[in-house]
């Protein structure tokens, strides 16, 4: 297989749950071939060609690299496309706040004043 239908490829790329709601998208006007927004769900990808597909808050930029021809397990997609995003930058806020001051971590469940305290401290950020 050297090309394959849009709608197909997104769908056996993972991009979408299933074949109807990759052709929806293709037909919306959610995806770009090469740059050029394309609306049928049929036209032909050929390896090498890059596809800019938006979804719901996400924006992936997918270098065409093989074809499929049975949707298979998430494993194998990555014989499909090359990602073309950088990495996202890392956060620079803490994922959870610091504990109160004496309580040892692992000790259980925070009381009602320690998540007071908690709550004290993240409105102070």
């Amino acid at each position: 297989m050297d090309r394959q239908r849009i709608d197909k490829w997104i769908w056996h790329a993972r991009l979408v749950r299933t074949r109807s709601a990759a052709a929806a998208l293709v037909s919306t006007g959610h995806v770009r071939i090469n740059g050029q927004r394309d609306d049928a769900p049929g036209h032909v990808v050929r390896s090498g060609d890059v596809i800019t597909v938006a979804l719901d808050r996400l924006v992936r930029v997918l270098k065409v690299i093989g074809f499929a021809e049975r949707r298979g397990d998430a494993d194998s997609v990555a014989l499909l496309y090359e990602d073309l995003q950088p990495p996202p930058p890392p956060d620079q806020k803490p994922a959870v706040a610091p504990p109160p001051e004496g309580r040892e971590p692992g000790s259980g469940r925070p009381t009602k004043r320690d998540r007071r305290m908690i709550d004290r401290l993240q409105d102070d950020e």
